[in-house]
């Protein structure tokens, strides 16, 4: 579908639906960083918030300003002024607010998770490809400097036949913050789980393709928390890769982010990418002079073997930079038919039947296998090309 937008060649106006933190700190910044994206409306009754939105983003003759709404109903009404709605709200508004979208005609980006079930994710899918609309899935953790650089060692073969792959989240956060985030409510998709673990089961499959069994194990350890905060997953994959994968607010000593063991080298890259501290302290791509996403090099990871490299083991691996921008330039070109949709719903179906399978191994302390579903290879470019492309659904025996 052509976007209004496109014919007149102005940039492709773009609705964001809530200004918390994933709105405010990821994808204001991001969409108005973007060549052929613009901000044009914030949902958010919020007073607060929509002072903020002003000052982050004046008038200027370039930009006509904000304008703002007070309900996602307002965009509806008006659907034909837009091109792009982005939905940035709680959790559990994500089903209800994307469908909408897709009904009005419009495209749409939905911060991750999409949705609660798999069900759900696939639902939006076919209502999406039904509509002949995007509907794309923020997954920027695909764009962070270790996980790139990690793809570009495999692809290249630098680490053998990979056999493990450990990848930690993990935070020191011993007072829960509350909100929904943390909410015991199943209505509300918080815990660490389905926030973090989003993230490293993505990266998990993109990597090494479909997963075949779950195993899980996961708590409530914060006197006053409600929901799950220290959780591992561990994920057998179709090629017979295991990862390993640990999502914590509860770590006093943070491990490796990455470990990963190859059958002739493995590479270990501590801290996180540099990006998310970048944007939280009102840093923005694209600033003349300053280099987005780079890492220094005390920070980069080490490849080697036998040795460990907290005791000078391995070499040295320069850090590609991150680029979360990649994202929404991705996301433009799809909208206007000149490019793939960088990270459909299917995919995202994928990692949520893993994340539901990972939720009733820890509930039930069982092993689920998981059965192939024919929809969608979970990522055609995973390395490793002799896995069989097909995502994986909870056996229940």
């Amino acid at each position: 579908m052509t976007p209004k937008a496109s014919a007149s060649g102005a940039p492709l106006r773009v609705a964001l639906v809530g200004y918390g933190l994933a709105g405010s700190v990821f994808h204001a910044p991001l969409i108005t960083a973007t060549e052929g994206l613009a901000l044009d409306t914030v949902v958010t009754s919020n007073e607060e918030r929509r002072a903020e939105a002003r000052a982050a983003y004046p008038e200027r003759p370039d930009h006509p300003g904000l304008r703002f709404a007070a309900s996602p109903d307002e965009l509806w009404e008006r659907a034909d002024e837009l091109d792009l709605v982005v939905i940035a709200s709680p959790n559990k508004t994500h089903v209800a607010l994307a469908s909408a979208a897709l009904k009005a005609g419009l495209p749409v980006v939905v911060d991750k998770p999409i949705a609660g079930t798999a069900a759900e994710a696939r639902e939006l899918a076919a209502l999406a490809e039904e509509r002949g609309l995007l509907l794309s899935v923020f997954q920027n953790r695909r764009w962070d400097n270790d996980f790139r650089t990690l793809a570009a060692l495999i692809a290249d073969g630098e680490l053998g036949e990979v056999q493990r792959f450990e990848s930690r989240f993990e935070r020191w956060r011993p007072q829960p913050k509350g909100g929904w985030r943390e909410s015991g409510d199943p209505e509300e998709i918080g815990g660490l789980l389905y926030d973090l673990g989003s993230h490293v089961v993505d990266q998990a499959l993109v990597l090494f393709g479909p997963a075949v069994q779950v195993y899980a194990e996961s708590d409530v350890r914060r006197p006053g928390a409600a929901a799950d905060d220290d959780t591992f997953i561990a994920i057998t994959h179709a090629n017979g890769v295991r990862s390993h994968l640990y999502v914590s607010a509860t770590t006093a000593q943070l491990g490796p982010r990455f470990r990963v063991l190859g059958s002739t080298a493995g590479y270990v890259k501590y801290g996180l990418d540099p990006q998310e501290a970048a944007l939280r302290e009102g840093r923005r791509p694209g600033t003349a002079g300053e280099p987005w996403g780079a890492e220094v090099e005390e920070a980069w990871g080490r490849i080697g073997s036998g040795e460990s490299p907290l005791t000078g083991g391995g070499t040295p691996v320069r850090t590609l930079p991150g680029d979360y921008p990649a994202y929404y330039a991705a996301v433009a070109a799809a909208v206007r038919g000149n490019g793939e949709n960088p990270v459909t719903a299917l995919q995202a179906a994928a990692a949520l039947d893993v994340l539901e399978a990972a939720r009733r191994s820890a509930r039930e302390g069982v092993s689920v296998t998981l059965l192939p579903h024919h929809d969608e290879a979970h990522h055609d470019e995973a390395p490793h090309d002799e896995a069989p492309h097909a995502s994986g659904k909870e056996h229940r025996a």
